[in-house]
């Protein structure tokens, strides 16, 4: 027998390590975001979703290659809806910020992870909740008035699709294995967002763009899905929502470093409640590892003849 034992190093909580996966996912998707708005007065804000939605799918299914014979008629069911999810929150998010500053847009967004989490179970999670909704407002600055309706229409409606996005992650992460269900429901998500553009926004498109469409949709689409789909492996859906309030912050970030977007003092201080609640709900966010059966103890047969005394 060998003496030599097996040394693992410390290893991260399945929290914070679902925690770094979500903010890495928010940090590339705002910056994606955020480098894609120059190509809109180009392909129009449909035309540049669509080609990225369609060259995440192409990436995705070249990549991980699933097999639909190994998957179940409800889970290519529950993959196609996060496919037409996705595309609609990114449709709409992208329709929002031609209307809105990047972090404006991405704090309405928020509203549909924040009803996750405040719907979701555990008490302690609520002030957290709480909390990061005290932020978006700040950063939103409502009192201001004059923001676009109809930006803010379509920054509710993806915050809808957020919502629904969120769970049918877990759901197919739970039901699939890797990234499987990722591998079908991106193509889905493009064919819609294709569609969704119409030949008409796609009609100035030219290889250069098309290049550039690739790379956005490798850095804005296919990294962060993934590490999101990930994530959402190892924490419960009301952390993961709650945690998306650092998404603002970082958008926010991103439109002062890519577009020149300076932030106010509210703003400002909308980030530091948004980071502070996202830190607390993750600290409390790991999903539960299930139990391994206990052992099952047989009976010691009892001896033939034997007789009680």
């Amino acid at each position: 027998m060998s003496l030599l034992k097996h040394r693992t190093g410390p290893c991260l909580p399945t929290s914070a390590t679902g925690a770094l996966m979500a903010v890495a996912s928010m940090s590339t998707i705002q910056l994606g975001l955020a480098l894609s708005v120059p190509l809109v007065d180009q392909l129009g804000a449909l035309g540049a979703t669509g080609l990225r939605l369609a060259w995440a799918g192409v990436l995705l299914l070249a990549l991980i290659r699933p097999r639909l014979r190994d998957f179940a008629g409800r889970d290519l069911l529950a993959c196609a809806k996060l496919g037409a999810v996705s595309a609609g929150m990114m449709v709409f998010f992208m329709l929002a910020v031609t209307r809105l500053p990047l972090g404006t847009a991405s704090a309405l967004e928020f509203l549909g992870p924040l009803a996750v989490s405040l719907f979701g179970p555990g008490r302690g999670r609520k002030r957290w909740t709480a909390l990061a909704a005290i932020g978006v407002v700040a950063l939103t600055e409502p009192w201001r008035g004059g923001i676009d309706a109809a930006g803010a229409g379509f920054a509710l409606a993806a915050a809808a699709c957020w919502a629904a996005y969120i769970l049918l992650t877990q759901r197919v992460g739970d039901s699939v294995t890797g990234l499987s269900g990722l591998a079908v429901s991106m193509p889905v998500a493009g064919l819609i967002g294709l569609l969704v553009a119409a030949p008409s926004d796609l009609e100035h498109v030219t290889w250069k763009l098309l290049g550039a469409m690739l790379g956005l949709a490798a850095l804005g689409a296919v990294l962060p899905f993934a590490l999101e789909f990930l994530a959402l492996r190892r924490l419960t859906t009301s952390a993961f929502g709650t945690l998306m309030s650092l998404e603002p912050a970082i958008a926010l970030l991103a439109g002062l470093l890519v577009l020149g977007q300076i932030p106010g003092l509210a703003p400002a201080a909308g980030v530091a409640f948004v980071v502070i609640a996202g830190i607390g709900a993750t600290r409390t966010g790991a999903r539960p590892t299930p139990q391994p059966p206990e052992p099952h103890h047989a009976k010691a047969p009892t001896a033939v003849g034997s007789s009680s005394s």
